[in-house]
């Protein structure tokens, strides 16, 4: 079983992981999606926070955030293997965590704020 946390009210991340969630229903695959809005992040120990800066993925009882995430979901997915076997090559690995980890998580997590102060949350 994997599950994945992701936030829903994000734009950028619903459009992704609905995407993931719509091929995993369609072809039966034991992948279950959580929206860190929700009370279901409770049982993942993390605030929200900590959830909202990133992507996460429980397998086999492991938490994993970031591009390894990515990494261990698209494994879990026939049609996207292939993207998993290549993003985890030991030249492209390191490049694809760091756009992730200093690029592309922290703009999200900057538009997600934002959204949230003029929603006046």
């Amino acid at each position: 079983m994997t599950k994945v946390l992701y936030n829903a009210e994000c734009p950028v991340c619903s459009f992704e992981i609905n995407h993931y969630a719509a091929y995993a229903r369609k072809n039966g695959l034991a992948i279950t999606f959580d929206d860190l809005n929700c009370p279901e992040r409770a049982a993942w120990g993390l605030d929200e926070d900590t959830a909202a800066r990133r992507m996460y993925v429980e397998h086999e009882g492991e938490i994993i955030s970031g591009v390894p995430a990515f990494i261990v979901l698209w494994r879990q997915m026939p049609r996207y293997r292939a993207v998993a076997w290549i993003v985890d090559k030991p030249i492209l690995r390191p490049l694809a965590c760091a756009i992730y980890d200093y690029v592309l998580a922290p703009t999200i997590y900057a538009w997600h704020k934002r959204r949230k102060r003029r929603a006046g949350l």
